[in-house]
């Protein structure tokens, strides 16, 4: 018998997210972590985009909301390529977010999966990798020695500098921008103004318009905060003059702005102090063997507000997959399943990444036509919806099996309104511990029947909702939606299909 049945190198947010998942699925886990105390460098500000609603469709939106900062007032304005998208006014925004520093989503994080049963060993660092048809070997330098771990399985959730990849010998392709950057949350000293229509005026240097300015030695961005208080970011091309493992200083903080702005910014107090490079990487596999890849050890993006995301999706899409492989109810080809949807995630995302790194990155006059020209489109508000939706996450759909599927299959599960003779109800009430469930919307008999056989595995409800977007919905762990059935979809095509999605996912009865 193994150690733990999946071990997680890496006390990330990914790594402890799965952690959480698995441990909830029966999985024994085990995490192992090489820095002895969790960081306090503050590398994400908070969540945003789909991981919002998928914590609503689990039932820990409240936990998380708890925990952080709270959400804001909406989303109004967001930074995008070196410009604003801007959603003042919008009914419907399509983006939100949860401000939450990284030190504490970590720790709210890690005691989740914790009081889940998931062990966490801080100090304890990967040094080597084996593996076979049966187990995964690590070899690990704790604080008390050497020492030998087995698991069924692996997985890397370490980082962008991933030991486990290495040891792989997994290619991280892709290309490092010159860029640094920088960001903090500053009380401003008396004399610096923000002025009534958001611009801010700093003596003996000038005045700046809200949002980013290009100047001649990089970009600077601010954006207002409690009175007083101001967060802002600078990039400039590297200059060498740091070190990159050591936490950022207020003496370099003050450095960049002197250079980026060509002046000093007074102020009194410096905090949630981060400095972090941009690159757009991608390993070249997600899997070797029993050993897989997740969030930044598996992929790297050039733009602010995705990582983090990308990386518990990541966690949630493997978590039930990786489980039913563990517990021997998996079909063939499930696992392969979770570098295929993530990959065409991935590439999804590095596609607009990159778009943002040409619109930011260039210092001539047609650049700045450029950055003027999507400015001016991005005020349309379709425009300015569509952005919003890639930054989100909600325009991937992930390719799934069968013919011509169902619109909402491959994405992530709609809000809906849904009732039962009961009252009103939710997808977090009806799918407890992120277990799959059919949603019969429009009183099928026939496909609750055609279910009937996965009922072990597969919760089955009949719901009703205004407007429903499909007379049934297969929803999986993960709030994605596997197979739907059109309205009034007759049933010798429903019956089948729905028969074919339960076996794909959910194996042969």
């Amino acid at each position: 018998m193994t150690d733990a049945d999946v071990i997680i190198v890496g006390a990330g947010p990914t790594g402890l997210m799965l952690a959480g998942d698995l441990q909830r699925a029966g999985v024994r886990t085990l995490v192992l972590e090489r820095l002895s105390e969790p960081s306090q460098i503050p590398k994400a500000g908070g969540l945003s985009g789909q991981i919002l609603d998928l914590l609503r469709h689990r039932g820990e939106w409240e936990r998380f909301a708890a925990a952080g900062d709270g959400p804001p007032p909406g989303v109004p304005r967001f930074p995008w390529g070196g410009l604003h998208v801007d959603m003042t006014g919008m009914a419907d925004p399509p983006l939100e977010a949860m401000m939450f520093p990284q030190p504490r989503l970590e720790a709210e994080l890690a005691a989740r999966a914790v009081e889940s049963g998931a062990e966490i060993r801080r100090g304890h660092h990967l040094v080597g990798l084996h593996q076979d048809e049966v187990q995964v070997t690590a070899e690990v330098q704790g604080s008390d020695g050497a020492y030998r771990v087995t698991s069924r399985f692996l997985v890397g959730c370490d980082g962008s500098h991933s030991r486990v990849r290495k040891l792989l010998g997994i290619e991280f392709a892709g290309t490092t921008y010159p860029e640094v950057n920088r960001r903090a949350t500053l009380t401003l000293a008396p004399g610096v103004t923000i002025l009534d229509g958001g611009d801010l005026e700093i003596p003996g240097v000038g005045l700046f318009k809200a949002g980013f300015t290009t100047t001649a030695r990089g970009v600077f961005a601010f954006a207002a905060r409690a009175p007083g208080e101001l967060g802002i970011y600078t990039s400039e091309d590297d200059t060498g003059d740091f070190d990159d493992e050591a936490p950022m200083t207020i003496d370099e903080l003050r450095a960049s702005l002197r250079r980026v702005l060509g002046g000093e910014l007074p102020f009194e107090e410096a905090r949630k102090l981060s400095r972090f490079t941009y690159n757009a990487r991608q390993a070249t596999r997600y899997r070797d063997g029993r050993i897989l890849l997740a969030g930044d050890a598996a992929h790297i993006f050039p733009a602010g507000g995705t990582g983090l995301g990308a990386g518990l999706f990541d966690a949630v899409n493997l978590a039930w997959k990786l489980a039913a492989t563990v517990q021997g109810r998996a079909p063939e080809g499930m696992l392969d399943s979770y570098e295929t949807e993530r990959r065409h995630a991935a590439n999804r995302t590095m596609w607009h990444a990159q778009a943002q790194v040409a619109l930011r990155r260039g210092g001539d006059a047609a650049a700045e036509a450029l950055r003027e020209l999507v400015q001016e489109l991005l005020a349309d508000q379709p425009a300015a919806r569509r952005v919003a939706a890639m930054v989100a996450g909600s325009d991937i759909r992930y390719p799934l099996p069968g013919d011509d599927p169902h619109p909402l299959a491959g994405c992530l599960a709609p809000k809906l309104a849904l009732r039962t003779a009961a009252g009103p109800t939710s997808l977090a009430a009806l799918m407890p511990a992120a277990r799959p469930v059919l949603l019969d919307l429009a009183g099928r008999a026939e496909l609750r029947a055609a279910a009937e056989p996965w009922r072990d595995r597969v919760a089955v409800h009949s719901v009703h909702c205004d407007d429903r977007p499909a007379d049934a919905l297969l929803i999986r762990p993960d709030a994605v939606v596997a197979w739907g059935a059109a309205i009034g979809a007759s049933a010798d095509a429903a019956v089948p299909a729905l028969r074919e999605a339960l076996t794909v996912w959910f194996g042969t009865r």
